[in-house]
């Protein structure tokens, strides 16, 4: 498929709600109208033209409500919310770029409306965590929103958010029969855009959190409560896993080993250093981490996931502080304290899934590798391009392991 946008970084953003389109959150013709209204422009032309169509679902939609139609209307506020979403990842970065938060606003309103005008109405929710509760949604299952059935904690990943996750997964799994409870935590979403809450690696703090939320939740099976990763989440799930024993199942999608390996790949391929020189990241050399420095904000991709994500993220400021707290983000050490049934994905040309068969060695659980390939459509992170193939392989499984 021939690249819709024609700056690097925006197809990567831009087409994100092409794994949505089953699921309601955008049509493909939409996301090509976007792009052609981009053309070669910069990143502030990217999301004044994401906030014009999402502007335009949302008085599509207001229009709709006022005149009784309120099917059409939940479907465009939830649309618009997918267009909101998309307009700001080019502007990560601290300080809090002014347009992000404007746009993430109108998305939490446009999904926040969108939502209560489900049947029942779906409401927003707190997560008690510290200081700063985490924002939630429970979304039920279709047909049966007011059964006891198994739930599913679906876990975001670097950057993104519970927007996302509802088009990505939700709508898939409250289909097949399966509650749903959405949340961003620490480094995600409102923790980081309005409350400057950085992500932590003691990810098990924030599931037990979780999970006591649902447990208590009265439509919620409590022996049957799975947890699913995608992206970043595909480490932090499994992190979380292994400090709670109420995970009844677990997905990692991909199965993300450790944030640090990758880096240190390119320190011992790139900078010719000895494995034993790079063990830590954050203890090499003041050259070496100016050369890293230097190669990362030469190229315009690794400056938005490092300089402009990653330190904002991790609340740090420098490249030597981001790859001593990345350090931190492993599961070596932890998978094996896994205990419940567990499923790795391996998506053909994701790199971030390169590590899966050392992922599947340290297990001392249940456990299942779920290949995807190109020829399916379904390579590349989170397998975006064929998103419903993976909802539908991954959702037998869990069909499986919990029964009718």
């Amino acid at each position: 498929m021939s690249m819709l946008f024609r700056n690097a970084l925006h197809e990567d953003f831009g087409s994100w709600p092409i794994a949505y389109i089953p699921y309601g959150g955008a049509d493909f013709g939409e996301i090509r109208a976007v792009a052609e209204a981009v053309g070669d422009g910069d990143d502030a032309a990217f999301h004044a033209a994401w906030i014009a169509a999402g502007d335009r679902l949302k008085g599509e939609a207001e229009t709709a409500l006022s005149r009784g139609h309120k099917g059409s209307a939940r479907e465009l506020y939830l649309r618009a919310s997918v267009f909101y979403a998309t307009s700001y990842h080019p502007l990560y970065g601290a300080p809090v770029d002014a347009r992000l938060l404007s746009a993430f606003r109108k998305q939490t309103d446009a999904l926040e409306k969108g939502l209560a005008l489900s049947a029942p109405a779906i409401e927003p929710l707190a997560i008690a965590l510290g200081e700063t509760a985490m924002p939630g949604y429970f979304i039920p299952a279709q047909g049966l929103e007011h059964e006891v059935r198994p739930l599913v904690i679906f876990n975001n990943g670097y950057d993104c958010t519970v927007t996302d996750t509802y088009f990505a997964s939700a709508v898939a799994a409250s289909r097949r029969g399966y509650h749903s409870l959405l949340f961003d935590g620490p480094g995600q979403g409102a923790m980081l855009y309005e409350h400057n809450v950085p992500l932590r690696p003691d990810w098990d703090v924030v599931i037990r959190a979780v999970v006591d939320f649902a447990v208590n939740y009265p439509l919620v099976d409590p022996d049957r409560i799975a947890l699913s990763g995608w992206s970043l989440g595909g480490l932090l799930a499994p992190r979380g896993a292994a400090g709670e024993p109420r995970i009844a199942a677990l997905i990692a999608d991909p199965g993300t080993w450790s944030i640090a390996d990758g880096f240190r790949r390119i320190v011992i391929q790139k900078f010719g250093l000895p494995a034993e020189a790079a063990a830590d990241l954050g203890a090499l050399d003041q050259e070496v981490i100016d050369g890293m420095d230097a190669f990362v904000r030469a190229s315009p991709v690794l400056n938005w996931k490092i300089v402009q994500r990653g330190f904002w993220v991790h609340g740090v400021g420098d490249l030597r502080s981001y790859l001593a707290s990345a350090e931190l983000f492993t599961m070596r050490g932890h998978a094996e304290r896994i205990r419940c049934p567990t499923l790795i994905t391996q998506a053909e040309n994701d790199i971030l899934s390169s590590d899966a068969a050392l992922y599947m060695d340290a297990l001392r659980c249940p456990k299942t590798l779920l290949r995807f390939t190109a020829a399916e459509g379904a390579d590349g992170h989170c397998e975006m391009k064929n998103r419903s193939l993976l909802n539908r392989r991954v959702l037998d499984w869990l069909d499986e392991q919990f029964g009718p």
